[in-house]
């Protein structure tokens, strides 16, 4: 059975008409442009991340806290070394030094602090009014 060529139909993005692809079909909806493609996938993106924010959200915690998590030392009785290049940077300038309030809170603390800051200033500068 001969597969049957499907209607042009308009690009989600440019706007331009296009052939979609035979084995697309009805799903194709760009064109083979590839900065309409990238366009189109970071729309998706953000319209699944604004859907699902607290995964989005979590995901990101969880990445951060990763990144900075080693096995457990062996008993070593030895104070802790600070090491700046390890921290996650924060995306706010912080008033006291990070290193000194990584080595009296720990490292995983600081970047739960910096990270309730920043949700914290995001939800502030949407809302100013709000808090006034």
């Amino acid at each position: 059975m001969p597969k049957v060529p499907s209607r042009k139909r308009p690009c989600c993005i440019c706007r331009k008409w296009f052939l979609p692809d035979v084995r697309q079909k009805k799903r194709q909806r760009t064109c083979d442009n590839p900065e309409c493609r990238s366009e189109h996938h970071r729309r998706q993106c953000a319209q699944w991340n604004e859907k699902n924010k607290e995964s989005s959200k979590s995901n990101y915690l969880h990445k951060k806290l990763e990144k900075i998590r080693k096995p457990p030392p062996e008993k070593d009785f030895s104070p802790p070394v600070v090491r700046m290049g390890s921290i996650p940077r924060c995306r706010i300038r912080p008033i006291l030094p990070r290193d000194i309030v990584q080595l009296e809170i720990g490292t995983t603390n600081l970047i739960i602090l910096d990270y309730f800051a920043e949700q914290l200033l995001a939800r502030i500068r949407r809302n100013p009014t709000d808090y006034i």
